[in-house]
């Protein structure tokens, strides 16, 4: 069956020529000489365009002698003879066989010019959508899949793609199929190292190699190689022409430079974590040193006072410097839980237990954290008639408010007023804190929730920077927010926005995500 498709497949051309020259020697057959000899022969012209256009050269030629044959037989005479009465009959079909030549090559050679034509559209539009989707994949092994994918549909050949390792020695990375056992044999690994190093394509179709199968193309940007992509040719050597050559070479420039951005990226990646990583830590140890040397010079030297002057001390100036080592030490574990909440906020260790919160009781818990060192600061707080209760993680709202309240004190001067206020706005509940401290330029109010930043006007006041990126974690692990602006006339205003949710609505949340893991320490 598949022997007779494929003769079909080849003589097809030749018997619809031969049909239809059949049916125009039978159709003026009939009227004799009612037609003009030079008109017939132009009717005989009309098969030998239409071979060219659809079936190519050999077809036309076939149909311009089958068609002469024809007129000489059947129009002129001595007629059905291949013979001719009058010799300038000869010329006439010289002139014939020129012009169905002539005829036949233009419209070959147009149709040609076409195929290439749309040939090359195809290409620019493959390249085209190959590069935009290219330009969105940073993934190297994602990039390779769609490479080998465009590569075996455009030309029909298997590939293998090289890349080099960690200690830049060349190995197999990919292969459109994995199946084959094509480009894993130590021969192909040598020519496609072969190319790697001198940064020339070698194997079939170049200087080098030219016996071997496979087409080894290393991939490569103005000032470095980062591959090789190797094509198997066996068999099909004499069907790549030289519009796919073109296409293959634009494929791997395309190649090459998108692996180019992908390993820039990823070295961009790892410099940006590093750089991140040693400021961090470089902060850190700044931060951590400065804060709790002076807690702890002031709690060594209580300390020791009361241990070697037992005796010189009355019990008003013992109680001051046991004051002085709780102070010292709760501004110590304020450093550690505030340390240990960031590690936790960037690790995503941090998980809500969500319960029912008394606003009221969130905001006394917090006064009751802050009263042992807001000394003789005003608090002012605001709080509606019937406040709304808020979903949430009760011990890190409290740490929140501390934190943002603690804030307040620090920067703002003695006898100062500080205002908490509670309001509502639609569905949000809104925390405010107001202080008269030194106040921020404008533009510092975005920065003040990043890790470690320090305002310039603040740097005579010991901090980590730590205290507000905490409450920005908090708030956002709350589908909330948090944001700062100016107090006028004087001083800062931190505002939290929280979703409320109505009691009504517990039964649609996830009995999961209101309770949490009450087993979690």
């Amino acid at each position: 069956m598949r022997m007779l498709q494929s003769m079909w497949s080849k003589w097809k051309a030749y018997v619809y020529i031969s049909l239809l020259i059949i049916l125009i020697t039978a159709l003026f057959s009939q009227f004799g000489n009612e037609f003009d000899r030079v008109n017939v022969a132009l009717v005989f012209l009309c098969p030998v365009l239409l071979s060219a256009v659809n079936w190519g050269i050999r077809p036309s030629f076939y149909s311009a002698v089958v068609g002469l044959l024809a007129f000489d037989i059947f129009f002129v005479p001595p007629y059905l003879n291949i013979t001719v009465a009058d010799l300038r009959y000869l010329i006439s079909f010289g002139v014939y066989l020129s012009v169905a030549a002539l005829t036949a090559s233009l419209a070959a050679r147009l149709k040609q010019q076409l195929h290439i034509a749309k040939q090359r559209e195809i290409n620019t539009t493959a390249l085209y959508e190959l590069s935009r989707q290219m330009s969105a994949i940073v993934d190297i092994h994602s990039l390779l899949n769609n490479v080998s994918k465009h590569v075996s549909q455009s030309m029909g050949l298997e590939i293998a793609i090289y890349l080099p390792d960690d200690r830049n020695h060349l190995v197999l990375t990919h292969r459109s199929d994995v199946h084959s056992d094509w480009g894993q044999s130590e021969s192909e690994k040598v020519v496609a190292k072969l190319a790697f190093e001198y940064g020339d394509t070698v194997g079939y179709g170049t200087r080098t190699l030219r016996d071997t199968p496979g087409h080894y193309m290393p991939l490569r940007t103005e000032g470095r190689i980062y591959g090789v992509l190797a094509l198997n040719l066996k068999g099909n050597q004499s069907k790549i022409v030289s519009e796919q050559w073109r296409m293959l070479e634009a494929l791997g420039g395309l190649a090459a430079s998108a692996i180019a951005r992908a390993k820039l990226a990823e070295e961009a990646k790892i410099a940006h974590l590093t750089a991140e990583s040693e400021r961090m830590r470089t902060a850190i140890l700044d931060s951590v040193s400065h804060e709790l040397r002076t807690p702890l010079a002031a709690i060594i030297g209580s300390a020791t006072g009361l241990i070697e002057g037992e005796r010189l001390f009355s019990s008003e100036d013992r109680m001051e410097l046991l004051i002085t080592i709780r102070d010292g030490a709760l501004r110590m574990n304020r450093l550690v839980v505030n340390l240990l909440s960031m590690v936790q906020l960037e690790s995503g260790m941090l998980r809500l237990r969500n319960h029912w919160c008394d606003v009221e009781d969130l905001i006394g818990v917090t006064l009751s954290q802050v009263k042992d060192f807001q000394q003789h600061r005003k608090m002012h707080v605001v709080i509606p008639d019937t406040p709304p209760m808020v979903l949430g993680d009760e011990v890190l709202l409290e740490q929140m408010l501390v934190n943002i309240v603690s804030n307040a004190i620090k920067y703002s001067p003695d006898y100062s007023e500080i205002t908490i206020k509670v309001s509502t706005d639609r569905h949000c509940l809104l925390f405010s804190v107001s202080d008269q401290g030194l106040g921020l330029a404008d533009e510092e109010y975005e920065k003040i929730f990043d890790k470690f930043y320090r305002a310039a006007a603040t740097k005579q006041v010991t901090g980590t920077g730590l205290g507000l990126a905490i409450c920005k974690g908090i708030a956002e692990l709350h589908k909330g927010s948090i944001s700062g602006k100016r107090n006028e006339p004087q001083g800062t205003v931190i505002t939290v926005t929280l979703p409320v949710t109505r009691q009504d609505d517990m039964r649609e949340i996830p009995q999961a995500s209101r309770t949490g893991d009450d087993n979690d320490e």
